[in-house]
């Protein structure tokens, strides 16, 4: 009687040890990671917290599309963008001393995406009251001249968008461009400090062979355009493959030296980001073909 008391006492303690192990593994994955450079988190707006996992995995940089709500506020599919996104984003730089990741880290980045058809300059100036009053944390432009704060704030929505902030002289929103900005007197870099495409707009490669020779010198081309602008450059929408496929894209974007690679797979880039070797400068000579 006595050893089988022991033994269901023994078995008890192992459970309770593999459940503190497994709580322990898991704090450990939800433990945040340092700032990881060269990333940007697609965000799904149907989660509860879309901003969460990208901040615990050390993303610097966010897109998120936002909406007009019945009640005329800005809003992320159905809640409140202020209290979804910029608020929980804010008050973590706060806490922080004005970044938000620890360490010499740049501006998060946070580009709100515009829906197609809604009147841009009343949607401009709805997300101009939800960034003001956060004036000493955000990055804002007085007269031309930049002021970096701990978020930056950019919308995504065409050249209507470029027009309607061009015309503010003391903002605190900037536009996210194309390649087409680049070298426009009118789309200063003041205003337009990033331009950002789709994969797919200008290229067709899906990452099973290499990558067209044509193709690899256009990238490193655009991005030493832009650079040479002084515009951070944001590629995202690669294959939709495998992860060893996107990785394959990852790694051509990582070497012509695209500033934010974007994706959804927060998990699988941010494995590929802090494990592979990114090259500062190309790597592969990109030669006209």
């Amino acid at each position: 009687m006595t050893g089988s008391v022991s033994t269901v006492a023994s078995g008890l303690v192992g459970l309770a040890g593999t459940g503190g192990a497994a709580a322990l593994g898991l704090a450990m994955l939800r433990r945040p990671r340092p700032y990881l450079p060269g990333s940007h988190a697609l965000l799904d707006p149907r989660r509860r917290d879309p901003l969460g996992a990208a901040l615990r995995r050390g993303y610097g940089s966010a897109s998120i599309p936002v909406q007009v709500g019945p009640d005329g506020r800005a809003q992320v599919r159905g809640r409140p963008l202020g209290r979804v996104v910029l608020r929980p984003l804010l008050d973590r730089a706060r806490r922080r001393g004005g970044r938000v990741h620890h360490g010499p880290t740049p501006p998060f980045g946070l580009v709100l995406e515009l829906p197609a058809g809604v009147p841009v300059r009343d949607l401009l100036g709805l997300l101009h009251e939800e960034v003001s009053p956060h004036a000493g944390l955000v990055t804002r432009c007085v007269s031309g001249r930049v002021v970096p704060g701990a978020v930056t704030v950019l919308v995504s929505g065409g050249p209507e968008v470029r027009e309607v902030l061009a015309a503010d002289p003391g903002r605190h929103l900037f536009a996210d461009g194309t390649f087409d900005d680049v070298g426009r007197d009118d789309a200063p870099a003041a205003l337009v400090p990033m331009v950002s495409e789709h994969w797919s707009w200008r290229f067709g490669w899906d990452g099973e062979e290499p990558i067209p020779a044509e193709e690899r010198y256009l990238l490193h081309d655009l991005v030493r355009q832009a650079h040479a602008d002084g515009r951070r450059v944001r590629l995202f929408g690669v294959p939709r493959r495998t992860r060893r496929i996107r990785a394959a894209c990852w790694a051509e974007l990582a070497t012509a030296g695209v500033d934010l690679i974007g994706d959804i797979d927060l998990a699988g880039l941010a494995r590929y980001l802090r494990t592979a070797r990114r090259p500062r400068r190309p790597v592969v000579a990109a030669e006209a073909p």
